[in-house]
């Protein structure tokens, strides 16, 4: 990334922000996090605000900034369902109001700008595995359209900021993703059974447990985003960004369960609205472009995703 850079987070004390920021702040980049702290929280900054070269401004996205950057990174935005639709109206202002402040500001200090969109994008999907170029099959009108389709905007409207104004945009359409710095109740499923298991509950398991996802440690996210941000270019189309290794719900449970040597109990609920049955990345594309594929395999990544949370409890 040569010399230091002046960056802005957008998102940063969430959760894969606060990796982020701290991968940038190692570089020797001088970061500015920006945070409305709905569901981003200050405690994932403590072990780094005593770095000078760290700046936190509560401020929410919605709202228009102004100040000088070398370059942009925007995570902002609700991921899990119970949080964003604890205020739908909110989550899609953030997606299209706050990516169009973002882009304005970006334009402003000729500078690239990193959006951080969804696999959501491709709702239920068509085919399998999810490539860049299929349009997905979304519910338009149901309770989880306020992410969808907020990211689906955000997209739209950044691509014709690029056509319109010369915008220089990255987009990383991002799958499953945890690690450390997760929240606890935030509704993901692999910090829900962790801490459910710490908590000697049940494992709450949604439908018949056979809908699939596709797990990326947190690591190697961070790294996948910021080599799409070195890119001489930018990308003619979003990058889906991943682990290609796809596993059923019933299989994360049951790994959890043997690294925490237990045999918890599953109660079974219904599935929620909307819930995709399948979801996988194809990431040909991140491969060609960015000479990236994910490094850490399921057990080492959940091993210390689970010691990240016994140490928070």
């Amino acid at each position: 990334m040569g010399h230091s850079k002046n960056i802005l987070v957008a998102g940063g004390a969430g959760f894969i922000g606060t990796n982020l920021i701290k991968s940038l702040l190692d570089q020797d980049h001088h970061v500015i996090c920006l945070d409305n702290f709905l569901t981003g929280h200050r405690s994932n900054l403590m072990h780094l605000e005593d770095n000078s070269r760290l700046s936190i401004l509560e401020h929410d996205v919605i709202q228009p900034m102004d100040m000088q950057v070398d370059m942009i990174y925007n995570l902002a935005c609700a991921g899990s369902p119970p949080a964003y639709q604890a205020d739908p109206i909110h989550t899609l202002k953030t997606s299209v109001y706050g990516v169009e402040n973002l882009a304005q500001l970006a334009l402003k200090n000729h500078c690239p700008m990193f959006h951080a969109s969804t696999s959501e994008i491709y709702g239920e999907p068509l085919n399998h595995p999810q490539q860049e170029s299929d349009w997905g099959n979304v519910n338009t009108l149901g309770i989880r359209a306020c992410y969808d389709e907020g990211k689906r905007a955000a997209e739209a409207l950044l691509f014709d900021y690029k056509r319109s104004h010369g915008l220089d945009i990255r987009i990383a359409r991002i799958f499953n993703t945890y690690g450390p710095n997760m929240q606890a109740d935030d509704g993901r499923v692999i910090s829900n059974f962790i801490n459910q298991v710490l908590r000697s509950e049940p494992m709450s398991m949604y439908g018949q447990g056979e809908q699939t996802r596709s797990f990326c440690y947190v690591d190697d996210m961070v790294e996948a985003i910021q080599a799409l941000m070195a890119l001489a270019s930018a990308p003619a189309s979003p990058v889906n960004l991943g682990n290609p290794s796809e596993y059923s719900m019933l299989e994360i449970a049951d790994t959890i369960a043997s690294l925490l040597n237990c045999r918890p109990q599953l109660v079974f609920k219904p599935l929620p609205e909307d819930d995709p049955t399948r979801r996988c990345p194809d990431i040909s594309l991140a491969q060609t472009l960015l000479d990236w594929s994910p490094s850490t395999d399921l057990i080492h990544g959940l091993s210390r995703t689970i010691a990240y949370f016994k140490n928070q409890l």
